[in-house]
């Protein structure tokens, strides 16, 4: 499966308050994708937060099409889903993801992979075009600064 593999979270957009809110603090991570042993995958994500590496696991079960996906927030104590809406496997992954957080608050949340930390200028238009398809505006949008640990190989 050519999705598998290392990629890194370069740009978000979302129109949830916690995003809003934390925008400014957030880095680019590194995600290892990997085929879980019930035929979903599992996201390895690694990232800095209050100046120490964490690494958070997500598993995600398949639904329906391909590329489309649930998972189970236990922060949130609530299921989302998550589809792979376009990628060309070697450089670039879009994804969206949507759901209702704690309070009943519904929120969608469009992710750009990259498979280097670099990210091309059209690649960053691609990001905003499409995050603004989603109904997300200019400043729900971020690109991710790179940290300096966490996500060297």
């Amino acid at each position: 499966m050519r999705f598998l593999g290392r990629w890194y979270s370069a740009g978000l957009a979302s129109n949830s308050s916690w995003f809003r809110e934390k925008k400014g603090v957030l880095y680019m991570c590194k995600t290892v994708v990997a085929p879980s042993t019930e035929g979903g995958l599992n996201l390895t994500s690694t990232f800095l937060r209050k100046n120490q590496c964490e690494t958070k696991i997500m598993v995600l079960q398949p639904v329906g099409v391909p590329g489309h996906y649930t998972y189970s927030s236990p922060h949130w104590g609530s299921v989302h889903s998550l589809s792979v809406v376009e990628t060309n496997y070697d450089e670039y992954a879009l994804l969206l993801s949507r759901g209702t957080k704690g309070s009943g608050q519904d929120f969608c949340m469009a992710t750009l992979y990259s498979r280097t930390q670099t990210l091309k200028d059209k690649l960053k238009e691609k990001f905003t075009t499409f995050c603004k398809a989603q109904g997300l505006t200019e400043e729900d949008i971020v690109f991710l600064p790179q940290p300096d640990k966490c996500i060297q190989e």
